[in-house]
């Protein structure tokens, strides 16, 4: 009887574990979706961020600033003094420093590089979702959501995406790597629906006479 008895206990434990897990990764999903709308209902955004880098092993850590602006699947970012545009075909690599423009006419890279057309939906493939802490920081209440690739061979251990319960905005992400890199993008600054101009998105050789263009196709 005793055994029966832990039996039911155990089972009945596992399965109020695995309901809860179903329903924390529901919860997480509606979250996501909720906030992927709001953000993609704007005709246009302008964030400024702050980026870090670190490795311990490695004794390395690097941390800067940047932005984007972002338009449906069109962005343009600027970090590290590197510009980078996408104008929904090509992609357009501007290094100052070396002279150097790359052309790519690859869609937005490949699949497993969060970039900015993605940030909003990169999520619904290739992931698994937890319902994670929430933090009070300076007065917002940001709910993070544990995402965890599918693909056993993928060098992203987890992403944390910190979401602000009030706007429904992102406020930071924060991707560790199985080489225990941590990186972190921390939004400082959110516009939306700015007036842009008609070539915010366009790349125009003539700015860069001297130039290397380096095609990849």
């Amino acid at each position: 009887m005793y055994k029966i008895v832990k039996m039911m206990v155990i089972g009945l434990f596992l399965a109020l574990t695995f309901t809860t897990k179903a329903q924390n990764d529901a919860k997480a999903k509606n979250l996501l979706d909720e906030v992927s709308k709001k953000m993609k209902s704007y005709e246009n955004l302008f964030i400024d961020f702050k980026y870090m880098l670190n490795n311990r092993s490695e004794n390395i850590h690097q941390e800067t600033r940047g932005d984007v602006t972002l338009a449906q699947e069109k962005y343009l970012l600027n970090l590290m003094g590197i510009s980078k545009i996408f104008d929904g075909k090509k992609s357009f690599t501007i290094v100052p420093e070396d002279e150097e423009i790359t052309i790519s006419s690859a869609v937005d890279d490949d699949n497993n590089t969060i970039t900015p057309s993605k940030l909003l939906t990169f999520y619904k493939v290739g992931y698994t979702f937890k319902w994670d802490n929430e933090q009070n920081l300076k007065g917002r209440k940001i709910q993070y959501i544990k995402l965890i690739p599918s693909d056993p061979k993928s060098e992203i251990k987890d992403i944390l995406l910190g979401i602000d319960i009030q706007t429904k905005h992102i406020y930071n992400l924060i991707e560790t790597g199985k080489n225990g890199t941590q990186t972190t993008l921390t939004i400082n600054s959110l516009k939306v629906n700015q007036p842009l101009s008609k070539n915010t998105f366009s790349f125009d050789s003539s700015k860069y006479p001297n130039y290397y263009i380096n095609k990849i196709d």
